[in-house]
């Protein structure tokens, strides 16, 4: 953790470090979810969707090298935050105009959003440093601002949800899904960001004249720790599982239309609140579970989620049930805050000090690096195999879709509980 800045605290920091935090996640959110269903009303295949969605993750093993071989170094974090939102916005702003024809090429489309994300991803790590150098007691400051992301997460979807409806009065959901309108409101979003972090307090380079290696940026100084049977099964465990997790990722806001859920981005924002409110529990739930069997709880509400999702399915003129397809959006605050977050509180106990940095980047690199890369490339494929027909009137066996990454997340908790013993003490609780 960074240390905090010397002298008073810049006025009205608490404010300004929110509004950073929240545009920072209305962002990611404004597209996001909305992407899988445009691209398919389009009539680009769900192979494309796959690439599409390994954008993200690719972005995420190469942005640790970018900011502690250049941001870190070199530059003001305000500076790189504000570039780097200002480039990403442009290239959000420029997708639309890449969307191929029938039967075009989809990877220029794909390129831009490769492009943004490139410039994205760094900006994780880069608003976080900020935001703790510019804190007089981070602990419990960075929580409150933290949350804001969340919230603009969350405000994105609606934003969207009703921009969709103003601009297509009494449109289908279909029709809704084919606007471009959501990587405009993503893009402004990003270049307000963009002007509003030069006007952030001044936050030089943390790291400035020092050295390091790529292996040290991409945390590989903590495969040290792999040498403990506990930690290797979490690492295997935790890349295995993203496997499957990335479908949710990928499809859910695609499936979540098929089966008549209305205003998908509103709906999908449900999984954010249910995250609010689950963080909420989490220290009571440690206290009564330890690490071991939160994990498990986290891996067994991916596999509820999915058998929800594939419960709810009644073919491809329906009925189909919307309450497991909303259970299984609701279920994400257990998914996301159960399992990822109590992994990063797992890592930073069980990690020294001095490699505790190198120990979460690793962490990172392994799930939503390496883990959600083969994933959206497997479920891609995995969406097609089971897709008759193509463009909008392609015809997508759900049920089975769902089944497979519910069986693999299963195998991977099963394989978890058997094998992961770690004695119960402050280390894992």
């Amino acid at each position: 953790m960074d240390a905090p800045s010397a002298g008073p605290a810049p006025a009205n920091i608490g404010l300004r470090l929110s509004i950073m935090m929240f545009l920072q996640f209305f962002v990611w959110g404004a597209w996001y979810v909305t992407l899988g269903p445009f691209m398919t009303a389009k009539g680009m295949s769900p192979e494309s969707v796959g690439n599409a969605y390994s954008v993200g993750p690719l972005a995420a093993i190469l942005s640790p090298v970018f900011l502690g071989m250049f941001a870190d170094r070199f530059f003001a974090t305000q500076r790189v935050l504000g570039v780097m939102h200002l480039l990403g916005g442009l290239a959000l702003l420029a997708a639309p105009s890449l969307v191929p024809a029938a039967g075009g090429s989809p990877w220029p489309f794909v390129g831009i959003l490769l492009a943004h994300m490139l410039c994205y991803m760094p900006t994780l790590g880069l608003s976080n440093t900020l935001a703790f150098h510019n804190m007089t007691n981070p602990e419990k400051q960075f929580p409150m601002v933290r949350v804001l992301g969340t919230i603009g997460w969350i405000v994105a979807g609606f934003v969207v949800g009703y921009m969709a409806k103003q601009l297509s009065p009494g449109a289908d959901e279909a029709t809704r899904a084919s606007m471009p309108h959501f990587f405009y409101a993503a893009g402004v979003s990003s270049l307000v960001l963009g002007v509003f972090s030069f006007t952030l307090p001044h936050t030089p380079p943390q790291a400035k004249g020092k050295s390091a290696s790529v292996g040290e940026l991409l945390g590989f100084g903590a495969v040290s720790l792999m040498r403990e049977p506990a930690f290797a099964v979490f690492v295997l465990c935790s890349f295995l599982i993203c496997i499957p997790l990335s479908a949710y990722y990928s499809f859910a806001g695609m499936y979540a239309g098929a089966t008549g859920l209305e205003n998908v981005p509103v709906q999908m924002s449900f999984g954010q609140m249910s995250e609010i409110g689950f963080m909420l529990v989490m220290p009571l739930c440690f206290a009564r579970l330890g690490v071991k069997w939160m994990l498990a709880v986290g891996m067994l509400a991916w596999v509820a989620r999915y058998a929800l999702f594939a419960g709810a399915w009644g073919g491809p003129a329906g009925p189909h049930i919307g309450w497991m397809v909303l259970g299984g959006i609701v279920l994400h605050g257990i998914c996301y805050d159960f399992f990822f977050v109590t992994g990063q509180i797992y890592v930073d106990k069980k990690a020294p000090v001095a490699i505790r940095g190198q120990a979460q980047g690793f962490l990172v690199l392994v799930t939503q690096g390496l883990g959600m890369l083969i994933g959206a490339q497997i479920v891609g494929r995995l969406v097609a195999h089971y897709t008759a027909g193509t463009g909008p009137a392609a015809v997508i066996d759900w049920k089975s879709v769902w089944i497979a990454p519910a069986a693999m997340a299963l195998a991977v908790l099963v394989l978890f509980v058997v094998l992961f013993r770690e004695k119960r003490t402050a280390a894992n609780e």
